[in-house]
């Protein structure tokens, strides 16, 4: 978390969208902070008058719904500061952007990080490098407002012929998304990576453990603040050791978050996001036959017929198709616990009727 001192709270990356919903909540009377680390039922929060450990008030954890309504990393948030230490947390302004995923094979929605400019998406030529998992990525960020930057590292572990070959595939499947080729043994591409990062501005490294995400922030940093395992000699993969996620102040002002690696890259109710990224495919599709065609065997198929025709890369369209079959999957199971939720609330609500006419009182537990 370290870094050159704040001096101003637009330095943390607070503005105008921040302020009005502050105002509009009447929240005016609390000082705001932004949240820079999350521990184990607790915080921790900066502003322009330092960091403080804090705690959110038993009302926000009873009126809280899901794991959503919690504070996370890069959130803004009303504070009150009892001590020079210590803040209580008293709401979470309205989120700019989001990144978001379903994790745990159930349909838990984890905040990877809030509030974020720019993603890094980084792989390692060596380990589980799939132009797949690049999309499911971009679909995540796109659905949450986030735009995304690609980061190839390990650049130096491959032969140049099969590094060529790697970037190519990469620039014809994804033409107007940048790629950074990096390697944090020769400091190729730390450069053009630090030239991305503007003061004021907040962004977040994605990826799996072991692909270089915080050694690749401590080179910006300058120094080694965050803790990474040694490589294996045989391997050359290095072993995961983030385990929370934290935000990590630049000299040049810009705010990095380093996230822990991710085994799984669940798709939630981001059809927005996917039609977004997939956008020459999503467009073919308002010209199917049929409205609620599924892409799969309907005939007057646009996308299919595109796909016959080689319009469409398959690789592309197969991810497609699995990516929207998760996402309608998580929205259709959410909307059923919705509709469970609302027929127990009716059940409650007869059952306290049916005990008032006859004279008996509902206790609630």
């Amino acid at each position: 978390m370290t870094g050159e001192r704040i001096t101003s709270i637009q330095g943390l990356g607070y503005d105008d969208f921040f302020e009005s919903n502050r105002k509009r909540l009447k929240l005016d009377g609390f000082e705001v902070a932004r949240v820079i680390a999350e521990y184990r039922g607790a915080y921790r929060v900066k502003n322009q008058n330092g960091e403080y450990l804090a705690k959110i008030t038993g009302k926000q954890m009873f009126k809280a719904l899901s794991r959503e309504d919690y504070p996370s990393v890069g959130d803004w948030v009303a504070i009150a500061i009892p001590d020079e230490e210590h803040a209580v947390i008293h709401a979470v302004l309205p989120r700019k952007a989001v990144i978001k995923r379903r994790y745990g094979g159930r349909n838990k929605t984890q905040i990877i990080a809030a509030n974020i400019d720019v993603a890094f998406i980084v792989q390692a030529v060596d380990r589980d490098y799939s132009l797949n998992r690049f999309e499911r990525y971009f679909a995540l960020t796109k659905d949450g407002g986030v735009k995304p930057v690609m980061v190839l590292n390990k650049t130096d572990l491959v032969p140049k012929e099969e590094l060529k070959l790697k970037e190519g595939e990469i620039k014809n499947r994804f033409k107007n998304i940048d790629l950074i080729l990096a390697s944090t043994l020769s400091d190729s591409g730390l450069g053009e990576l630090s030239s991305y990062i503007e003061e004021g501005k907040t962004y977040c490294f994605l990826g799996s453990s072991g692909v270089g995400k915080s050694t690749l922030i401590n080179k910006l940093l300058g120094e080694k603040i965050i803790k990474t395992s040694d490589i294996n000699i045989r391997s050359g993969r290095g072993r995961h050791t983030t385990t929370r996620r934290e935000m990590y102040f630049l000299k040049n002002g810009g705010m990095v978050v380093d996230n822990p690696g991710m085994r799984e890259v669940g798709m939630i109710d981001s059809s927005a996001g996917i039609d977004d990224f997939f956008k020459k495919i999503s467009d073919l599709a308002k010209n199917c036959k049929y409205p609620d065609c599924t892409h799969t065997h309907e005939p007057g198929c646009a996308v299919l017929s595109a796909l016959e025709t080689g319009d469409i890369d398959e690789e592309k369209y197969s991810n497609y198709i699995n990516l929207k079959k998760e996402a309608e999957h998580y929205q259709m199971t959410k909307s059923e616990k919705r509709e469970k939720d609302r027929q127990f609330g009716k059940f409650i609500k007869r059952a306290k009727g049916q005990l008032k006419k006859q004279g008996g009182k509902y206790i609630e537990k």
